[in-house]
């Protein structure tokens, strides 16, 4: 087996690449390679011209950006001092995942290739462009590409004489072996943060334990939708943002969801134990503490909650007992069965605790070992921070709508993070929520004179509120802001506090109700009717805009922006194009979309 050494290495925001790696790993070693899956950034860049074989999986976030985990493997790929032939040893493969409504649709995967190729590599196959926006979502793309890929890697790397294949029924064993341990073991029980390093920034590995010092409901009682201003003390954090960062939150599972969890795999939640890598080299996973009870494990870090990928129903159909029960799950796991295993859980949005519920003889007989192969950990939550840290020294704040809605299963779906923050009450005691900030996509003059048009429907005024309270408190009145809401009476957040700055001149404030009348109004329409407002001068002077909508908005804000130019500058439906694209590079256009 000698020489044969696969490394794959990967780009994940939301985990989804991070699952397709491992998938291609445990692929690899069904094909009895040596074989390592690492995030990028946690791999040592300095060995890369060493490997002979690599496959990429990357993720593409927000305006074509690289995923948080692999920002600093992207800056130095790029550095223009690597020599053109350095990679010249390397076999490569890059697998991309984005989504085809984005106007930079897999740009991560499609630069890494080109930049790999200049560096020496030789590709094994054309880069993959996986599409969220697929009825089968990416995997229509990645089965048929993952055949390609293994036919040309096993032409290269054959299988020993003798040696097989490992049949997708034989179970690999687990990523760590789980040793229960005497009760009087120190641990944290289920509800204390880890303590964070002395003097270390706070991040994901040491997030830092913010007070919730308020939790006020911002729409009207009787309005369908939840939104919450809540606000954290961050005293002695050493935090420092501005207007356009983003504060992520790492939330946790309900008492309940835990308490059902535990009992269905028949697990003691009092129960402590420590994990051992099985194969050396392997990480422990960083938030855990050694020991852990199983409480611990299932309240702070395994996503019971989440919608459970393929690889779920492929290693679940490994550890069955039950016969029908196993029938059915290696039908959601193969390439046959993803249209009726997308109709089952994606569709309705059916959680992984809910899915165990439907097969309860495996559930009940699932080693604990595996739980941290099964189910992946709970990722944090990106909200805009909708304060200014000039305002407000030391608090966050931020405008977060509570998710809930309705599919065909007769309980509501609840977004986990949203309804655990609303839940939290501080008026009842000391709540502390594990939370650090990040630089945000957008970024707002530098220069003190220059005026700023806004347009920030429902929660995504959020940002706006931070830049407008910052840019107030310097003395700034070049500040116009275009909102959208459903009512005037139900869901126009901060309408005092945008009333005040009109009155004092700080502020141009345009207003569009949807429902406050007949016929829907909405902010395009508001920027059609004030287009002097709605200007912006040439590249390098006059106004900057900024945007942030939701993901089915931008093509009609960017149309009513466009009309504005060729009505009110005399340009031609391709010279505004092109004077957007111009404004766009130059980063005096900045928009921000969700889905």
């Amino acid at each position: 087996m000698a020489g044969r050494k696969l490394l794959i290495l990967f780009g994940s925001q939301t985990g989804t690449a991070q699952d397709t790696a491992e998938r291609i790993g445990r692929e690899a070693k069904r094909r009895h390679f040596e074989c390592q899956v690492e995030a990028l950034d946690t791999y040592d860049v300095a060995n890369l011209i060493h490997e002979p074989l690599v496959v990429f999986v990357c993720a593409t976030t927000g305006q074509g950006d690289p995923p948080d985990n692999m920002k600093m493997f992207w800056r130095f790929l790029f550095r223009k001092n690597l020599p053109p032939r350095s990679l010249c040893q390397m076999d490569y493969a890059v697998l991309g995942l984005g989504d085809s409504s984005y106007p930079k649709f897999n740009f991560v995967a499609k630069k890494l290739h080109k930049r790999v190729l200049q560096l020496g590599g030789s590709p094994l196959l054309p880069v993959a462009l996986g599409d969220d926006q697929h009825d089968l979502g990416p995997d229509a793309v990645i089965d048929p590409w993952l055949l390609a890929l293994w036919d040309k890697i096993l032409a290269l790397y054959p299988l020993p004489p003798g040696v097989q294949i490992i049949s997708p029924d034989v179970r690999l064993p687990p990523k760590y072996t789980l040793h229960y341990v005497a009760e009087g073991s120190s641990c944290p029980d289920g509800d204390v943060l880890q303590p964070r390093e002395a003097k270390a920034v706070p991040s994901e590995q040491h997030p830092f334990a913010a007070r919730m010092v308020s939790n006020e409901r911002v729409t009207a009682e009787s309005h369908f939708q939840d939104v919450r201003l809540i606000e954290f003390d961050i005293t002695g954090s050493g935090m420092m943002f501005s207007a356009g960062d983003v504060v992520m939150i790492q939330p946790q599972n309900s008492p309940e969801d835990v308490q059902q969890f535990c009992q269905l795999l028949r697990l003691d939640p009092d129960r402590h134990f420590v994990l051992k890598p099985l194969e050396p080299g392997t990480a422990l996973p960083a938030l855990l503490p050694q020991p852990c009870t199983i409480w611990h494990l299932v309240t702070h870090y395994l996503d019971i909650c989440c919608v459970p990928r393929r690889s779920f129903f492929e290693l679940l159909s490994s550890l069955s007992v039950n016969e029908l029960e196993r029938e059915k799950l290696q039908e959601f796991s193969s390439a046959q069965g993803q249209e009726e295993l997308y109709s089952y859980c994606n569709r309705p949005r059916r959680t992984t605790l809910e899915a165990l519920w439907d097969f309860p003889h495996t559930t009940s007989a699932i080693p604990a070992e595996y739980l941290l192969d099964l189910i992946p950990r709970i990722r944090p939550r990106a909200f805009s921070i909708a304060s200014s840290q000039l305002v407000h020294p030391n608090r966050i704040q931020i405008l977060m709508a509570v998710v809930k809605y309705k599919t065909r299963l007769s309980k509501p779906r609840r977004g986990l993070c949203s309804t655990w923050l609303a839940s939290l009450n501080p008026q009842y005691g000391d709540v502390r929520v594990p939370l650090w900030v990040k630089k945000g996509g957008m970024k707002f003059p530098g220069v003190a004179d220059t005026p700023v048009i806004m347009i920030g429907p429902g929660t995504g005024v959020a940002p706006f509120r931070a830049a407008i309270q910052e840019r107030v408190a310097q003395g700034h009145r070049g500040n116009c802001l275009f909102f959208g809401c459903r009512q005037k009476s139900k869901d126009f957040y901060c309408q005092l506090e945008w009333e005040e700055l009109v009155a004092k001149g700080f502020l141009m404030l345009f207003t569009a109700f949807s429902r406050d009348q007949e016929e829907k109004v909405y902010v395009q329409d508001r920027i059609r009717e004030n287009p002097l407002e709605a200007q912006v001068s040439p590249p390098g002077s006059g106004w900057g805009w900024s945007g942030r909508w939701a993901q089915q908005m931008p093509a009609a804000v960017a149309e009513a922006l466009q009309w504005v130019a060729q009505s009110e500058g005399g340009l031609s439906s391709s010279e505004a194009e092109e004077y957007f694209t111009a404004l766009e590079r130059c980063q005096r256009f900045q928009s921000e979309t969700w889905s």
